[in-house]
């Protein structure tokens, strides 16, 4: 049997400041500390997936970083609470697709560096 991955275990996010990422995503998105081993590294239950906060390490580079999208109940909602607490809307959710059980819609916000992050709710029909 070929080799092949699980499923998503890790995400990591290179930001310049954790401590101002950890107000971001620990407060501004509600997501828990599971640890902080270093001043320059933390990681946050994303639902089920580590998410690795560090300064530049090797080749990262702050806001360059892969977009991480989570999912949010009543997005709409989340995402205009989320703007109120600080995060910086890019844009409101929208229908990103009709599929034959559900309807996709994602919006973004970004975080303190500038890095991307996508709000979405799968509607049931």
């Amino acid at each position: 049997m070929p080799a092949k991955v699980e499923a998503l275990a890790q995400l990591a996010l290179t930001v310049s400041d954790v401590d101002q990422a950890l107000g971001f995503y620990q407060g501004v998105l509600g997501l828990k500390l599971l640890m902080r081993p270093a001043p320059t590294l933390a990681f946050l239950d994303g639902g089920g997936v580590r998410i690795m906060l560090s300064t530049p390490q090797g080749s990262g580079a702050v806001g360059a970083n892969s977009i991480p999208y989570f999912r949010a109940h009543d997005v709409e909602r989340a995402h205009a609470e989320f703007v109120t607490r600080g995060a910086r809307s890019e844009r409101a959710p929208q229908l990103a697709a009709r599929m034959s059980d559900h309807e996709l819609w994602i919006g973004f916000v970004r975080d303190p560096d500038g890095n991307l992050v996508g709000l979405l709710e799968e509607v049931r029909r």
